[in-house]
This record gives C-alpha cells, sequence and structure tokens, in this order.
C-alpha cells in the first residue's frame, strides 16, 4: 500500500471559494483580551460576496473577541479528518438584529439551500436574536492535506 504524502497547494482566488464552499466545518480563531488565542468550532458558509459567514448569538465569546480584535483566521476542515484543508486570514465583522435577517437567510442558502418557509425561518431568527459573523477574506494557506512530506515516506 502507498503512503499518503502531504500536499500544498497554492490556488487562486477562485479556487479557494470553490473549494470552500461545499464544506461547511471550520474552527474559528478569534484573540482573547489577554492576545492569547480562542478556537470555536464553527457552521460555516460562503456568501454571494465571497466571506466566509457564521450564525451566532451575541453572548458568544468569540463574538465579543471579534467585537474587540476582528483579525481573525478560520481553518476549513473537509468532512473527512484526512481530507483537505486550508486556513482563511481576514477581517470580521458582527451583524447584529435587525440588520443580520437576510445574511442569515443567505447564510443558511449556503449551507442548506432553500428553506421550506421563509417567513417562519426569518421569524425564528428574529426571535432567537441571533448574530452573523462576516469575514472578508485577505489571505489564505495552500489547500493542504497531511501524510508524509515528501521524501519522507517509507519505501518499499
Amino acid at each position: 500500500m502507498a503512503a499518503n504524502l502531504a500536499t500544498a497547494d497554492r490556488v487562486e482566488r477562485q479556487t479557494l471559494l470553490d473549494f470552500v464552499r461545499p464544506r461547511h466545518k471550520g474552527t474559528l480563531v478569534t484573540r482573547r483580551r489577554d492576545g492569547r488565542p480562542q478556537l470555536s468550532p464553527v457552521a460555516c458558509g460562503v456568501d454571494v460576496e465571497g466571506r466566509i459567514v457564521i450564525a451566532t448569538y451575541p453572548e458568544r465569546v468569540k463574538v465579543r473577541n471579534v467585537r474587540r480584535a476582528p483579525e481573525v483566521s478560520i481553518l476549513i476542515h473537509s468532512d473527512d479528518w484526512d481530507g483537505p484543508y486550508v486556513q482563511v486570514d481576514g477581517t470580521a465583522e458582527v451583524i447584529d438584529m435587525p440588520a443580520a435577517v437576510e445574511p442569515l437567510v443567505d447564510y443558511f442558502r449556503a449551507i442548506s439551500g432553500e428553506h421550506p418557509d421563509w417567513a417562519e425561518y426569518r421569524e425564528a431568527m428574529q426571535r432567537q436574536g441571533k448574530s452573523m459573523i462576516r469575514i472578508t477574506i485577505e489571505r489564505w494557506g495552500p489547500i493542504a492535506t497531511g501524510g508524509f512530506p515528501p521524501g519522507r515516506a517509507p519505501q518499499g
């Protein structure tokens, strides 16, 4: 059986968005007040303008951190643990109610497609007081996979 070799493919922005769009599992990294990282597992999508979007609640630590220090990173995972991943860095903003309603509709569409009752969804988002974190992408690492570095794979 051949050993898995690690890969690290540098890609253009459109290829990055094509990679991220179907992947909805991420680890958001924000900064605590003392500068240390705070990591949050999140469901995420890509809006029509190519920003990464995350639905949340305004009381969450990640939201407080973004309001204080908007520079964030997010690791986008594949569904398969051994699948490819990418780190994306950008500037985040928090959108609260009532301005968050339509961006949350876009978020739902990006992750799940069409809702059977958009009026019901909008009302639920308002009732729950949801917020959205929206990340403008500024840079990204290579789309990578784990494995042996080239030249270190077992022989034979």
